[in-house]
């Protein structure tokens, strides 16, 4: 089968039935899988986020003036998920936010 014939092949199955090529279950597995990955990467995120807030906090209260830059990197670090899902969503990609499944 050459790539021609399978894009072919896909093109004909989506116009008959758009939802049930073997190709597009294959993609949802993908999506599936990414989303489980997504988890990994929040939960990572979010702690170190608070390591950093903690350590901008820490940094402020022995007369460090550069822990208010740890506060926000921290704030940027633990919200990266929800700060790019409302991006895609501003924009009109709202099919490319994918759902962390716990």
């Amino acid at each position: 089968m050459t790539p021609l014939s399978l894009l072919t092949d896909l093109r004909l199955n989506v116009a008959v039935r758009p939802f049930s090529s073997p190709f597009l279950a294959q993609l949802q597995t993908v999506k599936d899988g990414f989303g489980s990955a997504l988890v990994l990467v929040f939960m990572v995120g979010f702690f170190w986020g608070i390591i950093k807030i903690w350590g901008g906090a820490n940094a402020i209260s022995k007369g460090d003036s550069e822990g208010k830059g740890g506060i926000l990197a921290g704030i940027i670090i633990a919200a990266a998920g929800a700060i790019m899902a409302a991006l895609f969503t501003i924009f009109g990609m709202q099919d490319a936010v994918l759902t962390p499944r716990f």
